[in-house]
């Protein structure tokens, strides 16, 4: 049995939440040494919400002209998440750590992934 895999039974924890004095980066360092920087623009366009993200992958929304949105308020949601209220007015979606420390590994492949949808769809950033 020494050859057995399990789950892993957490997932990396925030030991600190830096929002930028522009308010267009959020820092986080995680329990795993891990230090990600993730563009409000990503966050924005990525948000969890079923406002962006549909009930389903074929309904996903590309969020066009938010190049220059700012997050205006981090309001933690229990243990596992934070809610990011931004300054055009979206304030849905509850991003949890895990979700977060993934896209602060993936940031550049999922903005790759935008861009080519914006481009795709004759929108801009």
């Amino acid at each position: 049995m020494d050859n057995v895999m399990t789950a892993p039974t957490s997932f990396p924890l925030p030991q600190e939440i830096r929002l930028s004095p522009t308010k267009d980066m959020l820092t986080i360092s995680f329990d795993t040494g891990d230090l990600v920087t993730l563009p409000a623009e990503l966050l924005r366009v990525e948000s969890p919400s079923a406002e962006v993200q549909g009930h389903a992958p074929d309904q996903k929304k590309t969020p066009a002209g938010k190049a220059n949105v700012r997050i205006k308020d981090i309001e933690p949601v229990g243990n596992y998440a934070v809610r990011l209220a931004f300054d055009d007015g979206h304030n849905t979606g509850l991003f949890s750590w895990a979700l977060l420390f993934d896209y602060g590994m993936r940031k550049d492949e999922l903005m790759q992934a935008y861009e080519a949808r914006l481009a795709a769809e004759g929108l801009h950033r």
